[in-house]
């Protein structure tokens, strides 16, 4: 790396990035324990109606809990529908436009929660909303972090991922300064002053357009502090005509080129990504019910007990801290063949044993969001500890697993727009919830039995993708051996995925 950023400035800019997704990019999903306060200050109490049958206060406040689901529901819909076209922007314009855009978005947001009092809770929807985007597109261009650090590549999306999870408790952290004296306008003033530093990382720990994989020699990126000498356009002025600079090298290696037929349209008419949408749609619909009804689903465990309430908010906010130290387990699944005594393979057979490593994980994933659901349909308030530890392994698994299947399965050149579009379509099914929501409060009374037990059901569907995946692996096998070569790439050409199909 001799000329380029050196292993300090890639140690900055990974662990800035850790701190970033770990404190501010997933936000939202610490929602329960923002209700908590929202519901102390008095949003939405207006819905709430006499009913001296109910356990709380005398109020049957279930049309309340039903609008604080919906600014979830809506919030973590945008979440995942707009990272579509983020994702197109981040892909056509780079990293310095898709982080400003998130930087407003998300300040934005940040003010809309400062100012909103309990006669203006509308403004909780475009503010959830505003977080959402804002925290997904930060994250989105965090994930080519890995692309500095070779064979650990898949190990810090995953990390990136379990760090976005583990933000979520920062409304844990909003919830026990509130009962300290904070106000909740001081907090979020706080959040949106932060946007400076998120700037200043933009200026300088990041690319102006993307981070290529593999790296190229002396590659560097972000403001050079020395002067103009260094910068991106005094470089490029510079430079000899056709000579690539470090900014401008495409993600996709140069040699071998994906075969024409590879286009995005042609990975999103795969069965490989038509199943792997499946199998993020429905365990994410699994995660944002539960996190939609956490507390309306204590309140009924523990019978209106408010101390019990808050003491298991607690309790759920802060296994979310763990998902950062879950979430590399997932990456190590992903990269197991790439350590250790034998010569990693390159080229064909490289990204073959990439996709054989992703079986493992897309099964282990299934298999924890199964029993997390099993855990969260069983009525017994105690057994709530076992399903938050539960939840938070398989959400980190999830999306750090989705991320890091789609670098490997899929040119890098479409890896933004195939994320987002994933992203994009799991939201679609993701707005199932309000209808379940409704179903729960209405006929059913409350009572998530039959919810649970339908969730489990769609939850085993997810099982069909490592089949779909493992049949690919032994096609392109067979496909290998019928070649009689061991089709072997340069150096320069290894890549998570030259020939998705």
């Amino acid at each position: 790396m001799a000329g380029g950023a050196g292993l300090a400035k890639r140690l900055g800019t990974f662990v800035s990035g850790l701190l970033e997704c770990g404190a501010f990019c997933g936000i939202i999903f610490g929602w329960a324990s923002l209700v908590f306060v929202l519901k102390e200050l008095g949003y939405f109490r207006w819905l709430c109606q006499p009913s001296p049958t109910n356990h709380t206060q005398g109020l049957d406040c279930s049309a309340q809990d039903e609008q604080f689901s919906l600014v979830f529901t809506i919030g973590s819909f945008m979440n995942n529908f707009m990272t579509f076209p983020m994702g197109v922007v981040f892909d056509r314009f780079g990293t310095l436009a898709a982080r400003l855009i998130a930087i407003s978005l998300y300040a934005g947001g940040t003010l809309l929660v400062a100012f909103s009092t309990p006669e203006l809770a509308v403004l909780l929807f475009p503010a959830m909303s505003m977080l959402s985007v804002g925290g997904i597109l930060l994250i989105l261009t965090n994930m080519q972090v890995g692309n500095l650090f070779g064979k650990y590549r898949s190990i810090i999306i995953t990390l990136y991922n379990g760090a976005f999870d583990s933000s979520s408790a920062i409304f844990l952290i909003v919830k026990l300064l509130y009962a300290q004296g904070l106000s909740l306008q001081a907090m979020f003033l706080f959040l949106a002053a932060c946007s400076a530093w998120h700037l200043l990382r933009t200026l300088f720990l990041m690319p102006r357009t993307r981070i290529p994989y593999p790296l190229p020699p002396a590659y560097n990126y972000g403001l050079q502090c020395p002067g103009r000498s260094r910068s991106y356009r005094t470089y490029e002025e510079k430079r000899p005509p056709g000579e690539d600079g470090p900014e401008e090298i495409p993600l996709e290696p140069p040699v071998p080129r994906a075969p024409p037929g590879m286009t995005f349209r042609a990975c999103v008419c795969s069965w490989l990504f038509a199943w792997h949408v499946a199998w993020l749609s429905v365990m994410q619909l699994r995660h944002y019910l539960f996190i939609g009804t956490l507390n309306p689903l204590l309140e009924r465990l523990s019978q209106g007990d408010f101390n019990a309430v808050s003491t298991y908010t607690n309790a759920f906010a802060f296994t979310q801290l763990c998902g950062v130290l879950c979430a590399p387990w997932n990456g190590l699944i992903l990269d197991w063949h790439k350590r250790g005594k034998r010569r990693r393979p390159e080229g064909a057979r490289g990204v073959l044993a990439d996709l054989h490593a992703a079986v493992v994980s897309l099964v282990v994933t299934v298999v924890q969001c199964l029993l997390f659901s099993v855990c969260a349909a069983v009525p017994i308030l105690q057994v709530q500890f076992a399903t938050f530890v539960l939840q938070v392994i398989s959400r980190s698994f999830l999306y750090g697993g989705n991320a890091a299947f789609l670098a490997i399965a899929f040119p890098p050149q479409h890896f933004g727009k195939l994320y987002g579009l994933a992203m994009a379509l799991s939201a679609v099914v993701a707005l199932l919830q309000y209808p379940c929501v409704a179903l729960l409060q209405g006929p059913l009374q409350g009572d998530p039995f039959y919810v649970n037990l339908g969730l489990i059901a769609v939850v085993l569907v997810a099982f069909v993708s490592p089949v779909v995946v493992a049949r690919e692996c032994r096609r392109r096998a067979k496909e290998l051996e019928a070649a009689g070569t061991p089709l072997t790439a340069p150096p320069a050409a290894e890549t998570p995925a030259e020939m998705p199909h």
